[in-house]
């Protein structure tokens, strides 16, 4: 396992709350995936909740190390909860491209995000690390005539698993 990128963002709620008063919608179409909207809307804390996705959003761009650069746009990385509530981040678009190049050939990317708040402050670390990818493990040396290694694919690669990218 290697460490790809590593990024992190500490955010005032109120600042949250206040733009969500001057803004509202065209703060959060913007900004959050629809299902992050959904979720957000939801709750009696939505401030706060926006608060720790902004941050993740933040430090995933860090972790991406280009910010919101490059092709990366807010709505291309969402924070989703898993089955058992864990959060996790989806990639699409630029993100996904740029989580793709920096990710070494023979591994896949797996991204861990923790979220937290204590008021007035939310707080998100992400990490993104290339483990071996299955599909990478599954090669095994096949001896040539002329001695030299040969890769060959003995199984069907990695299925696709939420939370892995």
């Amino acid at each position: 396992m290697v460490i790809l990128g590593l990024g992190s963002d500490l955010i005032d709620i109120r600042r949250v709350a206040r733009t969500l008063e001057r803004f509202g919608e065209r703060f959060t179409e913007r900004c959050f995936t629809e299902v992050e909207r959904a979720r957000c809307d939801a709750r009696l804390a939505r401030a706060e909740g926006y608060a720790r996705r902004y941050a993740a959003k933040e430090a995933c761009a860090k972790a991406l190390g280009t910010g919101f650069n490059q092709g990366v746009y807010w709505r291309d990385i969402g924070v989703v909860n898993l089955p058992g509530g864990r959060p996790t981040l989806v990639l699409t678009g630029g993100a996904a491209a740029r989580l793709a190049a920096i990710t070494p050939p023979g591994m896949r990317a797996e991204i861990s995000v923790s979220l937290t708040d204590e008021p007035p402050m939310a707080q998100a670390i992400v990490i993104i690390t290339g483990v071996p990818s299955e599909e990478a493990a599954n090669l095994s040396p096949l001896v040539t005539s002329a001695s030299v290694p040969v890769l060959r694919a003995d199984r069907a690669g990695p299925g696709a698993r939420t939370g892995r990218i």
